[in-house]
């Protein structure tokens, strides 16, 4: 079952065309890495998935329903400088305010939605920093708390934006893992990433994306150098292609 599909996106930013015509489809259950140079658009696209951006044409169905119906099975976690975490609050209530889009701006959060918080802070192993303030976490706890936020809305749809920059390799791993569990529990996870070997190797899909889509496929099955020079821009024999074996 598709759970995200985008057909034919086009979204101009300042007058600027910044995707062209994007055919994408993540079924249920699927990790797709969305892989890319910067000013692809990549983030542009998740954004426009999420409602936060006015495309120019195209449409965008979640689990075959217009995307305004069902915006809140989408689930994001953002690149951590676009959290305040100077804002007085701690990490269970940080979390708690993943529920907005179900509970309502207006409304105080009940018991289901202090059930999805707790839940979600488990999942990623923070139950015991519930009361810690989010201005005294590292770096990889942050990101952990973002995680459980986009967690506690319990979406169908998760779009990951960078999770591991500046990550140690132990936070890369449990969240590695974590994002494994959640495609195999039948969730469709869209990442955006520059750690292109580790996608390779962790993503069961990719896109390749420069404006448009280049190709999508199992890793094995984009092995084509040219692809990835048409997607980065890059001179043949470049250590890049070397690195992901495709050269």
């Amino acid at each position: 079952m598709s759970a995200l599909t985008v057909r034919g996106l086009n979204v101009v930013l300042g007058e600027r065309p910044v995707l062209r015509e994007v055919d994408l489809t993540v079924a249920a259950g699927e990790f797709m890495g969305l892989i890319g140079p910067n000013g692809a658009g990549k983030t542009t696209l998740l954004r426009t998935v999420l409602g936060l951006v006015r495309p120019a044409s195209g449409t965008i169905r979640v689990e075959d329903e217009p995307l305004g119906r069902v915006r809140r099975r989408v689930g994001y976690v953002p690149q951590r400088h676009e959290f305040a975490w100077d804002f007085p609050i701690n990490v269970a209530d940080a979390v708690l305010s993943g529920r907005v889009r179900r509970v309502g701006w207006l409304r105080r959060p009940g018991v289901a939605d202090y059930r999805a918080a707790g839940a979600a802070l488990a999942r990623v192993g923070m139950t015991g920093l519930a009361d810690r303030p989010v201005g005294q976490l590292s770096g990889g706890q942050r990101q952990r708390v973002l995680v459980a936020r986009a967690l506690a809305l319990r979406p169908s749809v998760l779009l990951l934006d960078e999770p591991f920059t500046g990550l140690d390799v132990p936070t890369q791993e449990l969240l590695t893992d974590l994002f494994t569990e959640l495609s195999r529990e039948n969730k469709a996870v869209l990442m955006t990433t520059h750690d292109l070997t580790g996608a390779m190797h962790t993503c069961g899909s990719l896109t390749l994306v420069n404006q448009t889509v280049i190709a999508t496929g199992a890793p094995e099955e984009l092995r084509d150098a040219e692809l990835w020079r048409r997607a980065f821009g890059i001179r043949r024999g470049s250590p890049l292609l070397a690195a992901l074996g495709v050269a």
